[in-house]
């Protein structure tokens, strides 16, 4: 459950969701929300326990809104989950004029207990991101 005040810390939980998955984030800081959406997406189909990254992916997101931000980036992870079998266990988002500089620190797939369907693409419906009076918010669906 999401905390009552955001900006003490950050969090995200996946939400029921007919034939797909949603999840919701929450945190202090647009970057910390991303990471927790990143998060969310990811422990919905991988057990991440003892996880660890095994390489790094540095990728510059550009985008016109914080919404498509968010998007990209999941994109981003469905991309490295399609052709590398990798998904970021831990990662640095910085803020850059346009977009986020994001250092991804990828883990094996194959090592890793699945738990679920692993998602095939980001969905544009309902897509949500975005400042509040408790910090930010981001909402996502995702096919699996």
């Amino acid at each position: 459950m999401r905390p009552h005040n955001a900006t003490r810390r950050g969090g995200h939980r996946s939400v029921p969701h007919t034939a797909d998955l949603r999840v919701e984030a929450w945190a202090p800081t647009r970057e910390e929300c991303l990471a927790q959406a990143v998060r969310g997406v990811c422990a919905s189909f991988l057990d991440l326990a003892g996880a660890a990254g095994v390489r790094r992916r540095d990728v510059v997101l550009q985008a016109d809104t914080d919404e498509d931000l968010l998007a990209a980036l999941l994109e981003e992870v469905v991309y490295w989950l399609d052709t590398a079998d990798e998904i970021p266990v831990d990662m640095e988002l910085d803020a850059v004029p346009g977009g986020l500089r994001a250092g991804l620190h990828m883990a094996d797939t194959r090592s890793l207990p699945v738990t679920g369907a692993a998602p095939k693409a980001v969905t544009l419906h309902g897509l949500e991101c975005g400042r509040g009076v408790d910090g930010w918010r981001c909402s996502v669906t995702l096919d699996v």
